[in-house]
């Protein structure tokens, strides 16, 4: 059975942010993942995942000026510092929450132009090389261009290429199960095909990117692929919830944590 990680940039925003682990864990989570927690004291988080005895799935790299509509640097020339410096700010944070996997955005660029190709490779050699002695894996996602017009890496094989590509270890694919449906359709074949390269996966319904409960795609059966297949990593619920954090939480009823609380923190 999958365990699931809330989204807390996403979820509980009734809530101010660091109070949101706390309401993640009432509400039956074992984990949470978050875009950015750049804008938090790095021993706040840390404190905050203790309180609600939760485990950190996932967060991001710094992205460049998000606010301002950059949507990571990685394949932008010119920004190599800049993210190197970023990649020690993440280390920090890493080591705070005990977290496994961090993702890194690409950036806006033309997916086709050498430069950028090339300065993408740079950074995630760079990225890698960096994380991999804290145990860390470097995740790669493609985002669909409705959502993200003009990303760099908008297509699943071509994040796999890059996967293969960097011969590491700790390189892994992030198999967003939303973008997989907008950019691919199938997204049981095409999980079947890229299993072997999966670090984490994340869902949300195609139709607005909603509770995983309607509008596809067939979500009980992608779980239960996820454990034909021998998954036991989280499911990032990366969805807006249509009118409430708590109120949509019925399609998680069968898989929280039983009540008294979960085991413990594992920072491991």
């Amino acid at each position: 059975m999958p365990r699931f990680a809330a989204n807390l940039s996403m979820m509980f925003t009734e809530w101010a942010f660091l109070d949101r682990f706390k309401a993640a864990s009432d509400a039956g989570f074992e984990a949470v993942e978050f875009l950015f927690p750049y804008d938090y004291a790095c021993e706040q988080v840390g404190l905050a995942l203790v309180g609600g005895e939760l485990q950190q799935a996932l967060f991001n790299l710094p992205p460049g000026d998000f606010a301002n509509g950059e949507r990571g640097i990685a394949a932008l020339a010119g920004r190599e510092e800049e993210f190197k410096s970023g990649v020690e700010t993440a280390l920090r944070y890493a080591h705070e929450t005990g977290v496994k996997r961090l993702h890194m955005m690409a950036g806006l660029a033309d997916p086709d132009d050498e430069k950028a190709q090339a300065t993408y490779r740079a950074s995630l050699a760079y990225a890698a090389d960096a994380l991999a002695p804290h145990g860390i894996d470097l995740l790669l996602e493609p985002i669909n261009g409705r959502d993200m017009p003009g990303y760099f890496l908008n297509d699943f094989d071509r994040a796999a290429d890059y996967v293969r590509e960097a011969g590491r270890a700790n390189v892994r694919l992030q198999f967003d199960m939303y973008h997989c449906e907008l950019i691919h359709g199938d997204v049981a074949g095409k999980l079947r095909a890229l299993y072997p390269l999966v670090g984490h996966v994340q869902i949300a319904s195609a139709n607005g990117r909603h509770e995983p409960d309607s509008a596809g795609p067939d979500y009980p059966s992608l779980f239960a692929l996820l454990d034909e297949l021998g998954y036991d990593g989280f499911v990032g619920c990366e969805y807006r919830p249509k009118a409430g954090t708590l109120e949509g939480l019925g399609w998680f009823s069968e898989y929280r944590k039983p009540e008294g609380k979960s085991d413990p923190l594992d920072l491991a």
